[in-house]
């Protein structure tokens, strides 16, 4: 039988088990196809502003805006972010509609280590625009033990 004790014991052993694979550039394109349906997505109309070298990947400020009237015939209906070396792939997707305003997402990401992001978003025309980033941690987050 678990008791809180026998677990809090094991708690250390417990930091020492493998950890489950790490994305990979192929994952994070699976990723993108899924949000996409496979369609084309190309660069433009979207700005993602992440520092190119963090020092802590614990928590680092991003943004994405999309260039977009945001009217009821041509707005934003999503937005994703993807990542290539974190545990999962698909960071976050956040919903837009004409009455938004703009389309802007601002929020801070955890990264494991270097790597690549990539914002894609998602239009009402039915077209994908993305803008991706190379950033640089000195000290990697969502790794513990």
């Amino acid at each position: 039988m678990i008791t809180p004790r026998r677990l809090l014991v094991a708690a250390p052993a417990l930091l020492l088990l493998p950890r489950g694979a790490w994305a990979t550039p192929e994952a994070m394109a699976a990723a993108v196809r899924d949000f996409t349906g496979g369609a084309t997505v190309r660069t433009g109309r979207v700005a993602m502003d992440i520092s190119p070298l963090v020092e802590n990947g614990n928590t680092v400020p991003l943004s994405v805006i999309v260039d977009s009237p945001m009217t009821e015939q041509d707005h934003v209906r999503a937005v994703a972010v993807f990542n290539e070396r974190n545990p999962q792939p698909h960071v976050i997707t956040v919903r837009f509609g004409p009455r938004a305003g703009r389309a802007l997402l601002a929020t801070h990401i955890r990264l494991a280590t270097s790597q690549t992001l990539l914002a894609v978003a998602a239009c009402s025309d039915g077209s994908f625009w993305s803008d991706s980033a190379m950033v640089v941690v000195t000290l990697a987050a969502c790794v513990e033990g």
